[in-house]
């Protein structure tokens, strides 16, 4: 009971929190961030009251599975962006852009901790700085998505934009696998080539034939139903069973796993799918509407999820802002570089780079990983947290303005207010 009175309360939390931030003109998310943040173990949950928000860290991740659900479809949707005929326009300018950002970001983090490490050594150890240089590739494809929808953007940043933050998640598990290696090797003396070079590959790779895979079966069973409701039902349930079959892994003797990248996967099923199916265009249009409530979810567990005691050490404050800075000014500067060099026009060069902010889930699972590194990985995972924090909340606002300036959110027309309007008061005279 205590589960879904925590989950109605969520979704309540969330839905009111975005018409006290109407005012504001704030994006969603970032409304179902504070949400989450109010009724999570630092807020509502700290009364200890049962059902009434999360109470402990351990509630929160009782939610795990619908936000590992949440992140199948996120990305199954953004996967509808790699359509072919869409790809001729913007994929030469996507790889670019989106390696090259990811690494920039790498660099700048990678230098400025480095320098903090000859400065004080006792607050950050080398092998840190390189795990959190890799971490910083990482941009979060949630927040992006929910704003594009929330906003309807649509022009060329956007279109730009969802690619490159699905390419981001494949360079990411590049750099950070090569990265974290490294990091180990110098805190531990130990050279693993296996686990720096070939898991990663193993990874990337295994999970886009996963998702092409279940992209081709998906195709095939659509074939069977002629009721687009039947049809809205298969497509769900292949999501389901692609999401779950991602979290498995497989182990091949002593040394070699080979996992998967949930997001990759359902990527790549959206991407087989949106270019087989004749009817996918229509179908992920109807499964959009279906996950609207599920991503609010989504966003408001996220939010609890935020561990705001990282505030009270004054060293990962420090060393927290100053790995914003420079991410920031990494994924910035390396998006407009990138984007000059191919040929984009001056608004994508100019703003790009914002939107390119918002970091969370794939962030937040690379440092679960480098907690391996034992008291070194703790530091790791709360400067992480601290700029999971700061980055959600101001990221989404941050994208939104970004796609405004550019052009690609659209003032709404006198005619629209007017309709809407109209609507409200025949509403309230019934």
């Amino acid at each position: 009971m205590n589960i879904l009175l925590s989950v109605s309360i969520a979704m309540l939390a969330g839905l009111l929190m975005t018409r006290a931030f109407k005012p504001l003109k704030l994006p969603s998310v970032t409304a179902y961030l504070i949400a989450g943040v109010l009724i999570g173990p630092y807020g509502l949950g700290a009364f200890h009251i049962g059902g009434l928000g999360f109470t402990s860290a351990e509630a929160v991740h009782q939610m795990s599975l619908i936000s590992e659900i949440a992140l199948g479809f996120i990305a199954f949707s953004i996967g509808n962006e790699f359509r072919l005929k869409d790809l001729k326009a913007t994929g030469h300018a996507a790889t670019i852009i989106g390696i090259f950002q990811a690494v920039t970001a790498t660099a700048l983090v990678d230098i400025a901790l480095a320098v903090m490490h000859f400065m004080m050594p006792d607050k950050i150890s080398i092998a840190q700085a390189i795990t959190l240089g890799a971490i910083a590739t990482a941009t979060a494809p949630a927040a992006t998505l929910m704003v594009v929808r929330q906003y309807k953007a649509k022009g060329p940043l956007t279109s730009l934009l969802l690619p490159i933050v699905a390419l981001d998640d494949a360079v990411g598990l590049i750099v950070f696998a090569v990265s974290f290696g490294i990091a180990k090797t110098l805190q531990n003396g130990n050279a693993d080539m296996i686990s720096i070079l070939l898991n990663p590959l193993l990874e990337i790779v295994c999970s886009l034939l996963l998702g092409a895979v279940m992209g081709w079966i998906l195709t095939q069973l659509e074939k069977l139903f002629n009721s687009n409701t039947n049809r809205l039902n298969m497509t769900i349930a292949v999501v389901f069973l692609t999401a779950s079959l991602a979290m498995g892994e497989i182990e091949v003797g002593s040394s070699l796993k080979i996992g998967f990248s949930s997001l990759l996967v359902c990527m790549m099923l959206g991407t087989i799918f949106c270019n087989l199916c004749p009817l996918s265009e229509d179908l992920m249009a109807a499964t959009d509407k279906w996950t609207s409530p599920l991503f609010a979810l989504f966003f408001v567990i996220s939010g609890a999820e935020l561990e705001l005691n990282v505030f009270t050490d004054v060293a990962i404050v420090g060393i927290g802002i100053i790995y914003i800075l420079f991410r920031s000014l990494g994924k910035y500067c390396g998006a407009f570089i990138s984007a000059k060099w191919a040929g984009c026009t001056p608004e994508i060069q100019k703003y790009l780079g914002i939107t390119l902010l918002p970091q969370a889930g794939v962030a937040l699972g690379m440092c679960t990983t480098a907690m391996q590194l034992g008291e070194s990985g703790s530091l790791i995972r709360n400067i992480t947290l601290f700029a999971v924090l700061i980055y959600e909340l101001i990221g989404p606002l941050m994208t939104k303005e970004a796609l405004k300036a550019a052009g690609d959110i659209k003032p709404m027309s006198d005619e629209v207010k007017n309709r809407r309007k109209n609507k409200l008061e025949q509403a309230q005279n019934k």
